[in-house]
């Protein structure tokens, strides 16, 4: 009977919870089944095999990695949720990966069918007719072979340094001794990867680089007899972290920048290969890679799909239909175009939906703040940025207007270190005051406090968001942005700030939800009182959306909530360690179009319910471990704004997929029901407010409520409560 208890305890929590690496790639699995999905246009499609390979790519640099160096750090150490080791997870891991690989090379190969006979082929080099092979051999010989550098590893050379993700030709040669060497080509140079042929009107016809350098293989090893080739790249492990700034004798962005060139040359955690090759050339990679066979991976479509995205203009003119229809971002029905922001923000509480809506309201009231003479201070926390950020070029306007402007820039920000190392010098030189972040917490949070005195009073205006200040990501990553002047809110803010620039985390806030110590117990707390409510008898209700839930604490507290009767639904896009053990609760992920990335946390029900909007997930990453922000939403019209879009998407039954008690997840689609896309639905509405919007744009609000009907005149016709 002991042993029999033993054992149940220690499987218990796999039942309980799922691993957070094997749910992750529940959720790529999902992106995979976009691009199997009939109703999304094909090219579209291909566009989601090449988001899986990438997601995929990144997993290996940074989870799997950390997971190799949990493995040598401590054997024993397994995870906290399911008890498992780090080999143990590398090793499930491996396997669904190796289940998906073959999903992922048949819709490719199915998907270029149909593709080649709508006009977008990739040839192969054994169906060129007599004019394209002559075309590529020319090509080959004048645009490539002169750029390449071949070697033969033997004892005079050894084995090269291999760039993490880059493309590789692999050629088993046999000299005239009879020795058998490894000759290695790189396909990345100063030509191009991608090579258009000429073709017809209406078709686009293209060869990948490595594919026509394997090919002419044996003219680059003209003296040596080919035995085997193939194209092949490894992956490197990318979790790095960088010392805290102040045990570090060289200031914190050279740290970073120092960093980032390790990163390059960290260990191999993966090596794919584009077709199979002998056991004896497998073993001599492993070999030279310190790789396990394991980490081997076969894959019959390309190794890198970015292609995809360099010929998508191209093919978008002379094939429109493989795309989806253009949607372009409406002006929010909020905004009044004649009337400035910050004017329009004192009377009354704002919040945008992008990609829905358009960023140009805030991207207005920054550059009104860096123009008017009565804005005394900006402060911005910034995670990641666009390339060309209109939203930086704003900044650098009000500092060099004698604005005091104040950024935190999150250098950690992983894979977008450079643009921000770059940015935060461009600001420095405008005279801004900038920050990177405090030792051992990221600054995750999106917040920016802008700080006015008109006559002898001081004036705020607040925008808490759940997504990044980039402009490219607005229009493809659904996020909620909310702009106020509330004085409470402005007092929370300016406490944030004052933290950062000092080095310290917020102790207390009143209003504000502030990790790392003022988020996780207030939701714990407000988890405990929809709990006490529910015994009593009384309705009670928990909703949330996020991208991803982990922290076994709030998990074992929404079990514990549940268990007391209160009806948990969530809609968790990405991971999701917690599964539905109770018939109250509901576990939805939508996979569409767009990346769901808005996080709501909903508590109670009528009057009372507390309504926020975030940037932190239920990660422990995230309420531990970095500084994250939410805000609440008090205006009525605002709050019916936030319950809409959650009652919209748990009635989606097109891209949800609902989860299992057994943590699997099955599409929503119900017979009988009207198809609802949550994202067209909203899309839509967008639309349709925005005409409405055109036939009535006044140049003040209205000091009461109009009375007509429907979600826009309960928007425009209410001021702030």
């Amino acid at each position: 009977m002991k042993k029999q208890a033993e054992r149940k305890e220690k499987t218990a929590p796999e039942c309980r919870y799922t691993n957070r690496e094997l749910s992750w790639l529940q959720f790529n699995e999902r992106v995979l089944e976009e691009s199997e999905d009939h109703r999304v246009p094909r090219y579209e499609r291909l566009k989601f095999i090449a988001i899986f390979q990438s997601n995929l790519d990144e997993f290996f640099m940074v989870r799997v990695g950390s997971l190799f160096d949990q493995h040598i750090a401590n054997k024993k150490a397994v995870d906290a949720r399911t008890g498992m080791t780090a080999q143990q997870q590398l090793k499930a891991i491996y396997q669904e990966v190796r289940n998906l690989l073959p999903r992922k090379d048949t819709g490719y190969h199915k998907l270029m069918g149909k593709l080649s006979r709508e006009g977008v082929q990739q040839l192969t080099m054994s169906s060129l007719d007599p004019a394209e092979y002559q075309y590529l051999q020319l090509y080959f010989e004048r645009e490539i072979m002169p750029l390449i550098s071949p070697q033969i590893i033997d004892k005079r050379q050894p084995f090269p340094f291999l760039k993490n993700k880059e493309i590789y030709v692999g050629v088993n040669l046999a000299s005239k001794s009879g020795d058998v060497r490894l000759g290695i080509i790189s396909s990345s140079g100063l030509f191009n990867r991608l090579i258009i042929l000429p073709s017809g009107e209406n078709s686009v016809k293209f060869v990948l680089a490595e594919d026509l350098i394997c090919f002419f293989a044996e003219q680059v090893f003209n003296k040596h007899q080919v035995l085997e080739k193939t194209i092949f790249r490894i992956t490197r492990n990318a979790d790095i972290n960088v010392e805290d700034s102040d045990e570090l004798e060289i200031d914190f962005r050279t740290a970073m920048e120092e960093l980032l060139k390790k990163r390059r040359r960290l260990a191999p955690v993966r090596l794919e290969l584009n077709s199979p090759v002998s056991d004896n050339l497998k073993n001599y990679f492993c070999q030279q890679l310190t790789l396990q066979p394991e980490q081997v991976f076969v894959d019959t479509s390309p190794l890198d799909l970015s292609f995809a995205y360099a010929m998508e203009d191209m093919v978008a003119k002379q094939h429109p239909q493989l795309f989806f229809p253009p949607q372009e971002p409406q002006l929010s029905n909020q905004v009044n175009e004649q009337e400035s922001m910050m004017a329009q923000i004192e009377q009354k509480d704002l919040l945008f939906y992008y990609p829905y809506h358009s960023m140009d309201p805030f991207l207005r009231l920054l550059k009104e703040a860096a123009k008017d003479p009565d804005v005394i201070s900006i402060k911005i926390t910034l995670y990641r940025v666009a390339k060309n950020s209109k939203i930086v070029n704003a900044l650098i306007q009000a500092a060099e207007n004698g604005k005091e402007v104040g950024v935190m820039v999150e250098l950690r920000a992983r894979f977008d270190e450079e643009n921000n190392i770059d940015w935060s010098k461009r600001l420095e030189e405008a005279g801004c005051n900038v920050i990177y972040g405090l030792p051992g917490y990221k600054v995750h949070s999106k917040l920016c406090l802008i700080t006015r005195k008109v006559g002898n009073k001081i004036k705020y205006t607040t925008q808490v968001g759940t997504g990044n200040y980039n402009e490219k990501t607005s229009r493809i990553y659904t996020d909620l942005s909310y702009m106020t002047s509330r004085q409470e809110i402005a007092a929370d803010a300016s406490v944030v700030f004052n933290s950062l620039f000092t080095g310290t985390v917020v102790e207390s806030v009143e209003h504000l939800l502030v990790a790392p110590l003022c988020c996780k117990s207030r939701i714990v707390t407000m988890i405990d009182e929809e709990i006490a409510f529910a015994k009593r008898g009384e309705p009670a209700k928990i909703r949330l959306k996020m991208n991803s839930i982990t922290d076994k604490d709030l998990i074992d507290k929404l079990y514990e909530a549940a268990a007391a009767g209160v009806p948990v639904e969530m809609v968790v896009r990405g991971i999701c360690c917690m599964k539905p053990i109770y018939p109250n609760i509901t576990i939805i992920s939508i996979v569409g179009r767009y990346l769901e990335h808005a996080r709501i946390y909903s508590f109670g029900v009528g009057e009372r319910k507390k309504l926020y909007i975030a940037s932190a997930d239920f990660m422990t990453r995230n309420t531990e471990h970095r500084v994250e922000v939410g805000a609440p939403i008090a205006d009525p019209a605002l709050k019916q704004q936030l319950e809409e879009i959650l009652d919209i998407m748990f009635r989606d039954n097109q891209k949800a997929r609902i989860q299992q008690p057994d943590g699997s997840y099955v599409y929503r689609i119900r017979e009988g029901e009207e198809p609802l896309d949550s994202q067209q639905y909203f899309w839509e509405q967008a639309y349709e407010q925005a005409e409405q919007a055109k036939q009535f744009q006044p140049v003040t609000f209205p000091a009461a409520p109009v009375k007509k009907e429907g979600f826009f005149a309960r928007l425009f016709g209410r001021k702030k409560g």
